[in-house]
């Protein structure tokens, strides 16, 4: 498995992509790209909350004229050495909250509805699917959530037993949306992503991650890795904490383009997300894709939904904004489904944001998360 290269990892259009990051050097230092060289803006923040406030963010990124940090080939080397070098990726987001939206497409509703009936058994899986599809009887990817089909479908269900509370998110009004980690704990490009030690059934999910400031615009979207426990949160839905909020479960990256006239909310409307995920112990193979066009609820509707007069956001926020890929290739045996293996490389890309990358590790075994907000404050004092 070789690193990946500068040209996979970025956008297609580098030259008309404004790119906004943080890497690790004496701390936390905001960067931007220009001419395939890394540029220190942090006077321009000193957070990235703050720069994503500004209202003249893009002429800043624009003309931005700080130090050089080297080149961008030379960044995402360093990013995905073991271990890495400085000065390498860190997540792009600081002190906003990270937030993500579940079962926003039909194929990840049927999967979530799977994995609470299997109560976190996978070799029940494949049985439940069909059953599930039998009973349904309809394409749910038509059916807009909070209509009157919905509602009507919802009636049917309840009538025959089968209801479900993923069912009532992913077609009913109000959309699901979950805090995944905590300010500052996501990690970057090249880093590894954890799963909790007790999980033998679990996935990534491939995300678009819309960067939005405290008035509710978003700025700008990059990609994420929202590490996923299927066992964990099959057995109770209240679990979802332990599931999703683990040490190094939340990938953000490699950086935020920036919303302006060659990208902005149609693109990502239009993305399509691929995933790859290579074993290094078993040779395994497994691609896919996840259409943005599927999605049942609009992005911007899924912001709105976050943020308003029932709830602020002071510091901006990161919102994922789910995945139609739940993957379900048998791996270790038939009908067990796919699971990851350690060190397996995720690959998740889209040719508008590039790619993020990271191997899998164990949350118990990987760097413990030291670096929090009192850390970075005495670190802005500091400078």
């Amino acid at each position: 498995m070789n690193p990946l290269s500068v040209t996979d990892a970025v956008p297609n259009d580098l030259d008309k992509a404004l790119l906004v990051g943080r890497v690790c050097l004496d701390g936390p230092t905001l960067v931007t790209v220009q001419d395939g060289q890394v540029i220190d803006i942090t006077e321009f923040g000193p957070t990235m909350a703050d720069l994503l406030e500004r209202d003249d963010l893009l002429e800043v990124v624009k003309r931005a004229k700080g130090q050089s940090l080297g080149s961008l080939e030379t960044l995402l080397a360093n990013s995905q050495a073991s271990p890495a070098q400085a000065p390498y990726l860190l997540a792009p987001c600081d002190v906003q909250a990270v937030k993500a939206c579940g079962v926003t497409f039909a194929v990840s509703l049927m999967e979530r509805v799977i994995e609470e009936q299997a109560g976190g058994d996978p070799t029940r899986a494949d049985e439940l699917r069909d059953d599930l599809q039998a009973l349904i009887g309809s394409d749910l990817s038509k059916i807009k959530p909070g209509s009157e089909e919905a509602m009507a479908l919802k009636k049917a269900l309840q009538a025959r037993g089968g209801w479900s509370q993923y069912m009532e998110v992913g077609i009913g009004p109000d959309a699901e949306v979950f805090t995944k980690a905590q300010p500052l704990s996501s990690v970057g490009f090249g880093t590894p992503v954890g799963l909790h030690p007790s999980s033998q059934w679990n996935n990534p999910e491939p995300e678009i991650v819309l960067a939005v400031d405290s008035r509710g615009q978003v700025r700008g979207a990059t990609l994420g890795n929202d590490v996923n426990l299927r066992d964990v949160e099959g057995r109770s839905a209240l679990l979802l904490g332990k599931a999703k909020d683990n040490n190094a479960s939340c990938s953000i990256g490699p950086f935020i383009r920036l919303f302006d006239d060659h990208f902005d909310i149609d693109s990502v409307r239009n993305c399509q997300v691929s995933l790859r995920i290579e074993g290094e112990d078993d040779d395994f193979l497994l691609q896919g894709e996840s259409d943005m066009r599927e999605i049942s609820r609009d992005p911007l509707d899924l912001v709105s939904q976050t943020i308003g007069a029932h709830h602020q956001y002071p510091d901006g926020f990161m919102l994922f904004l789910g995945t139609m890929f739940s993957p379900i290739q048998d791996r270790d045996g038939k009908g067990q489904g796919f699971t990851h293996h350690m060190n397996d490389r995720v690959t998740i890309a889209t040719p508008a944001l590039g790619a993020l990358v990271n191997k899998v590790g164990r949350s118990d075994q990987l760097p413990p998360w030291t670096y929090g907000i009192r850390e970075l404050m005495r670190h802005l004092a500091r400078r």
